[in-house]
């Protein structure tokens, strides 16, 4: 069981729900990251642990509330195919530096659009504005790099499950801890 657990009802978790990396194309990634964005003082690469494709950032949440969302994700994710994802194109912001994924027949947009109206209804997460975009963050930056690197070489990959994470800021980064996850069908 996690620390999570032993809070108290109204104690504030930092949440996110996300789709884990499978570890080989996690450490693919890693590997190409480090090999393409590494070396320049302005960026901090992700380990493999901390590769996922976000579905939901909850941010501040109570404790108390953790069964209900634990509830939202395993309805969000029930009889869903697991997504397949592949390399897009490379983007960043002033912030990260992140692999944009083709959603092979928008498996991944279901599952993060059944969360999200779950999560909606709760009154614990309002959508963006935006659509919602398939991505994995590889790298915490400190201005832009205007890095312009190839693709990995990296087949299309299927994450086996979806997750609810509590994240834990600290100096060095955050760390993160999976809380509860439901598996998506073959």
């Amino acid at each position: 069981m996690s620390d999570a657990a032993s809070l108290g009802r109204n104690e504030r978790l930092r949440l996110f729900f996300g789709l884990p990396i499978p570890s080989e194309p996690a450490e693919r990634l890693v590997e190409w990251a480090s090999r393409e964005l590494g070396g320049d003082k302005a960026v901090r690469l992700l380990p493999v642990a901390h590769l996922h494709v976000t579905l939901a950032f909850l941010g501040g949440r109570p404790a108390g509330e953790l069964e209900a969302l634990r509830e939202a994700l395993h309805a969000a994710g029930r009889r869903l195919s697991r997504p397949v994802l592949s390399p897009a194109r490379y983007r960043e912001t002033e912030r990260v530096a992140m692999l944009v994924l083709d959603d092979l027949e928008g498996r991944a947009a279901l599952v993060q659009a059944r969360l999200s109206a779950r999560l909606e209804r709760l009154g614990v997460y309002r959508p963006e504005s935006r659509p919602w975009l398939a991505h994995v963050t590889v790298a915490r930056l400190r201005g832009r790099l205007r890095a312009a690197p190839e693709l990995p070489d990296l087949p299309a990959f299927s994450p086996s499950e979806a997750a609810l994470y509590h994240s834990t800021l600290r100096p060095s980064g955050a760390s993160y801890e999976i809380l509860d996850a439901v598996r998506l069908d073959d």
